[in-house]
């Protein structure tokens, strides 16, 4: 019981971290504009993300522009917007494994394919993890070399948005789900845990033949 609720609990953690990687693919809030000016009023703030980017004026209103151009974009974005379709397609096959392989579930039966083909959902989860540090780790870079490179304009400058922390809180959720899911499926299970027939003993009849209702 101890092993299926870990294995329920690694999961959740993935498909929490999974949905999390959505959000960050979809948000445009990957780099935001730093203020850094001696001027802090500013009018405008600029978002941008994957698939837009945006800008926020001082009253509220905001005005959002998709790319326009795939081939024009920089290198960290296409690569971004590859990676985290990937990661959200096979975050959906990793959830069909591992529903299909676990405990709670009688798709297949007890033993030990039913074992491996959750040690497969949990590393495809891993893998989902991996592949979606790649563009976090990128875009940051990108952001503090700028940030700190001195012939960059002021203007020019961005930080760290909002996407690329929840991408990191995603990425942990799907590592550690994923090393769960793989660990519990690692241990010992009882594989007696079919149902067993008994059968009621033959007696024979007066005439000396055993009655056929004894027979299960």
């Amino acid at each position: 019981m101890t092993s299926a609720a870990v294995e329920i609990l690694g999961l959740g953690l993935g498909i929490l971290g999974w949905v999390g990687v959505i959000l960050a693919c979809g948000l445009p809030m990957w780099q935001v504009s730093a203020f850094i000016d001696v001027n802090i009023v500013v009018a405008q703030t600029i978002w941008e993300g994957l698939w837009m980017n945006c800008v926020v004026q001082s009253t509220g209103q905001m005005q959002c522009k998709v790319y326009d151009s795939i081939l024009a974009l920089p290198p960290e974005v296409q690569a971004g917007r590859a990676l985290t379709v990937i990661v959200a397609l096979l975050g959906l096959v990793a959830l069909m494994v591992t529903v299909v392989g676990a405990q709670c579930t009688n798709c297949i039966r007890p033993g030990k394919m039913k074992s491996r083909i959750v040690i497969a959902g949990g590393a495809i989860y891993i893998l989902c993890g991996v592949l979606v540090l790649i563009p976090l780790c990128w875009f940051a870079n990108i952001v503090i070399s700028d940030f700190y490179d001195p012939t960059v304009p002021s203007s020019k400058k961005r930080e760290m948005g909002a996407a690329l922390y929840i991408g990191w809180a995603a990425t942990a959720l799907l590592l550690f789900g994923g090393c769960l899911i793989c660990c519990c499926s690692c241990s010992p299970r009882d594989d007696t845990s079919f149902p067993v027939k008994y059968s009621a003993p033959r007696r024979p009849t007066s005439n000396g033949e055993y009655d056929k209702k004894n027979y299960v």
